[in-house]
């Protein structure tokens, strides 16, 4: 059974930092791209950044290029997301999907991320 556990969300002021991980079990990790989408309130998922199995190649959308980094830990089967520089259109809750578009695709539950002062 394909299982992705998001963790690392929290509330934090604007222009903090904050690490995502996903823990994935269930498949064959190192195999599938991987990526990391969000859902602001009221408002669709949105594909925040991807990375392929080797980690050697990644995607941003513009938003957050520059400010978010996607690595992967294919010994530990875990996918990174570090955000810096937070900004409060950031806030929403952030999944980790196993395909390179995120919206397809296995996600977990998610993680909540608040962007207040």
């Amino acid at each position: 059974e394909v299982q992705l556990v998001e963790s690392g969300g929290g509330l934090v002021q604007p222009g903090g930092s904050l690490r995502l991980s996903c823990a994935a079990s269930g498949f064959a990790f190192s195999t599938y791209a991987m990526s990391w989408v969000r859902q602001a309130p009221g408002k669709g998922l949105e594909r925040v950044s991807s990375i392929n199995g080797g980690g050697d190649s990644t995607s941003y959308t513009d938003s957050v290029k520059g400010r978010f980094t996607i690595s992967r830990d294919n010994a530990k089967n875990t996918l990174y997301l570090q955000m810096n520089s937070l900004k409060p259109e950031d806030t929403g809750v952030y999944y980790c999907s196993n395909s390179w578009y995120g919206i397809t695709g296995t996600r977990g539950q998610g993680t909540q991320v608040t962007v207040s002062s």
